[in-house]
């Protein structure tokens, strides 16, 4: 190869690794499977080997992956960095490891253990009492604070028995198979993007800027490194683990100690073969020497440690034939393509079917009907379709086109804008019923106290709702409520029919957030109503005059024009306005010396006292306009604890900045 072409390689590679790396540890949204970015980063090494003149300081081979993200919140010096390992994808690279320790080392012990896939953290505790939370960040310098993070995670011990005078820890923070399941489904439910895997998950999660989102979402952690201790002598790995476990901090469990090649690979075999039934997600199994003056011994590069590797499984691909592509509709509409093939065994399980994600995978494969494909399983859990062989494809097989309308209502599905997913947009597609009322009657909408996740499906299947108007229905069938125990004894039941007439006051902007439009949340649906008086006026508007609210795009007009187009939705609200709820709203005047009325604010950050749909319900009943975004019209914004880009802007732009105290100040004017 001549030089100009590995130059040329290594500055591509290089590229490609960085914009992976942000992907994965800074915005938790890989592009490529671990495999591929493996095999990139392989090349890159072998490349630098062969070329040692041609590696920079600046080289992904030569610095840690990622770096600390300052809208996450305050960074933090490292006491110890927080290096990544070396990774090894053969048998003789681990005997190479283990051989390499025992010449220079002489007697010496490892300890084989679970790689957990999640994001690193550290915890640090002053006299036993847990004081500070760190991500990795750039693994060198510093990390991000997620203390009050930690604080909500069930695993982080707050206070140690025996307490040494400083402790700092480090560990892997990640989500159960089950409660990714749980959070992937309430995203779903919620109309919100799901997530690929746990790891993504857990490290979304854990940056949040509200801990109630972390503690909803529970994650979990193992401790897997004694970072560093001052008032406790701790010589070896195993010494540490034992410590730790006596003070009730979860560690990596079922960890073996070694002291040949032979037993370090049959212990890397052991987690290899139960790692199918863990109810977590590993990547792979880290051999590290035991004792801590050997680790000295052996020191560290920039980057990883010398004195541990961690071997990463291969990924197992079977190859077999794509027999049908089913259509599924979601519970937000969302249409999902699923391939059905002849079912192969992969991780020791029986598989026969993938997901196909969208037309725009479909294309970039090339995937048809009869085709030999390619299937694995991502992060050894869930099956992926990898690619065809298209010199075995049949001579008729046709290009696959997702169809134009639901495979369940038949209604016309519409594109995602900037998204490659098709969506039903009818709100009473029977695929999405269960998610539509559960929104109905939601905070955010109609608010019906008891009526939720419990009790909605037995509604459904015992066929008391099929619309959102039948909720209204409820009350004329208390007897059979009851009889059927769908909300327990007759207590209970008054309980929540009282919610369900109380809720019939409830202002047309929660019934319009109710309706389930696309594109219409609570804070367009305050915006809609204030401008046009009622859900009369809007159900008439054309999409010229609904696209002079503020806010309100040509897609999400469009949508709200169709809604009311449709003579079933039409139906529906003429049962509503039948049973009484509230669909025009109050005229209101406002003094014109009021400091609210008429004012634009954005708010950002969270507030101690209002959560943010209260704050903003305040405001629009004194007359002002609460904006998603900051922009030179915006007269204020209303800054919680951790504000972030949106109070930056605001400074840029010189407008009022309120803290929630001044808020309260200008509520009470």
């Amino acid at each position: 190869m001549e030089i100009s072409q590995v130059k040329a390689e290594l500055s591509e590679l290089r590229k490609e690794i960085r914009k992976h790396n942000r992907k994965y540890y800074e915005l938790d949204a890989p592009e490529i499977s671990d495999y591929e970015y493996d095999k990139l980063m392989t090349r890159l090494k072998d490349l630098e080997a062969a070329y040692p003149e041609f590696i920079t300081p600046t080289s992904p081979t030569q610095t840690v992956g990622g770096s600390a993200r300052r809208e996450a919140g305050k960074l933090v010096a490292h006491d110890v960095p927080m290096l990544s390992l070396q990774d090894v994808f053969k048998r003789e690279d681990v005997e190479s490891f283990v051989s390499d320790a025992i010449e220079k080392l002489g007697d010496v012990e490892f300890v084989v253990e679970e790689k957990i896939d999640g994001l690193s953290m550290a915890l640090r505790y002053v006299d036993g009492q847990f004081t500070q939370a760190i991500t990795r960040g750039d693994g060198i310098h510093q990390g991000e604070d997620v203390t009050e993070n930690a604080r909500v995670i069930d695993d982080v011990v707050q206070k140690l028995a025996d307490a040494p005078a400083y402790l700092e820890i480090r560990g892997e923070v990640y989500m159960t198979r089950k409660d990714f399941a749980a959070t992937n489904a309430r995203q779903e439910r919620l109309g919100l993007k799901t997530f690929a895997n746990p790891r993504n998950c857990a490290a979304g999660t854990l940056r949040q800027l509200d801990s109630r989102i972390v503690k909803e979402r529970r994650l979990s952690m193992f401790v897997f490194n004694l970072q560093k201790v001052d008032g406790v002598e701790l010589n070896s790995h195993v010494e540490a683990y034992n410590f730790m476990a006596r003070n009730g901090i979860k560690i990596i469990h079922a960890y073996a100690v070694c002291k040949t090649f032979d037993e370090v690979w049959r212990a890397i075999e052991d987690i290899g073969a139960r790692r199918d039934g863990l109810d977590y997600d590993i990547d792979g199994a880290v051999v590290k020497v035991n004792d801590f003056a050997q680790r000295e011994r052996l020191g560290s590069t920039s980057k990883v440690p010398r004195w541990a590797v961690a071997y990463k499984y291969p990924p197992t691909e079977r190859e077999t034939i794509l027999r049908q592509i089913e259509l599924s509709v979601g519970r937000t509409g969302r249409v999902t393509p699923t391939a059905v093939f002849d079912a192969v065994e992969l991780n020791g399980t029986r598989v026969e079917r993938a997901t196909l994600h969208n037309q725009d995978f479909i294309d970039a494969l090339d995937v048809r009907i009869g085709d030999t494909i390619r299937v694995y399983k991502s992060g050894e859990i869930i099956p992926r379709v990898s690619g065809v062989d298209t010199s075995k494809r049949p001579d008729n097989a046709k290009p696959y086109k997702i169809p134009d309308t639901c495979p369940v209502c038949a209604h016309k599905l519409e594109r995602e804008e900037n998204a490659a997913d098709f969506r039903c947009v009818n709100p009473n597609c029977p695929a999405q019923l269960e998610n539509h009322l559960l929104n109905f009657v939601g905070r955010n909408a109609m608010d019906i106290k008891g009526l939720g996740e419990t009790s909605m499906p037995k509604l459904i299947a015992e066929g008391f709702v099929k619309t959102v108007a039948d909720i209204y229905k409820l009350p004329a069938r208390r007897d059979d409520l009851i009889a059927k125990k769908i909300f327990g004894l007759a207590k209970a039941t008054d309980k929540i029919i009282a919610a369900i007439e109380d809720s019939k006051k409830n202002s047309p902007a929660k019934l319009l957030t109710g309706l389930g439009i696309f594109g219409v949340g609570s804070a367009a649906a305050r915006d809609l109503i204030q401008h046009f008086g009622g859900l009369g006026a809007l159900s008439k508007a054309t999409l010229e005059e609904l696209q002079q609210v503020p806010d309100i795009g040509e897609v999400t007009a469009r949508h709200i024009r169709e809604f009311f187009d449709d003579a079933d939705n039409l139906k529906i609200l003429e049962e509503l306005i039948t049973m009484g709820l509230t669909t025009e709203a109050e005229k209101k005047i406002f003094d014109e010396g009021s400091p609210i009325a008429g004012k634009s604010f954005v708010l950002t950050g969270t507030l101690a006292k209002y959560k943010r749909e209260e704050a903003s319900a305040l405001i629009a009943e004194r007359g002002g306009v609460v904006k998603g975004s900051v922009s030179k019209k915006t007269d204020y914004v209303i800054a919680g604890e951790k504000a972030g880009s949106k109070l930056t802007k605001a400074q840029e732009l010189g407008i009022k900045v309120l803290s929630e105290e001044e808020f309260e100040q200008l509520l009470a004017e």
